[in-house]
């Protein structure tokens, strides 16, 4: 007998004008997922990373290497990855087709492939890109690469 299989498409967003001049979120939602929400950044949503990092240059760098440190009034990596695995693993059998935030797709690799949470930071998503993770028996893999036939054209 067969174990259910979970396939999930992580879809990630368009940059919007926000993410384009390079902003902190708001936790962007995933209908009927709450917890496939983007990340909290406390009181740096809405602020750029230049502003912060005038502000409180030593905050930065501990959000980009200690991945147990949460931005003020937010949530830190190891949090989100916690709370992204947790929602995967609660996925009922089937194909989810997902938007989220590229931050969420990132953790939900880290957690997925029981890496260590710092390769969050190592893990670039593409904008509108899809990400597929399929699942059964608690043990998920990852769908690299897509077949020739299914990439886009781009001109010489």
């Amino acid at each position: 007998m067969k174990t259910p299989l979970v396939r999930v498409r992580l879809v990630s967003f368009p940059l919007d004008a926000a993410a384009r001049q390079g902003r902190f979120g708001h936790a962007r939602p995933c209908p009927g997922h709450q917890g496939l929400r983007g990340p909290d950044t406390g009181e740096w949503a809405g602020r750029t990373l230049d502003e912060v990092a005038g502000r409180d240059p030593a905050a930065v760098r501990a959000w980009l290497s200690d991945p147990a440190y949460a931005p003020p009034g937010g949530e830190s990596v190891d949090a989100l990855i916690a709370r992204v695995g947790a929602e995967l693993t609660a996925l009922p059998e089937g194909t989810h087709r997902l938007e989220v935030e590229q931050a969420v797709v990132r953790a939900a690799v880290v957690h997925a492939l029981h890496l260590p949470a710092a390769a969050f930071w190592r893990l670039d998503v593409r904008p509108e890109s899809v990400t597929t993770l399929t699942g059964r028996s608690g043990r998920w893999n990852l769908l690299v690469g897509q077949p020739q036939d299914e990439q886009p054209h781009v001109a010489p």
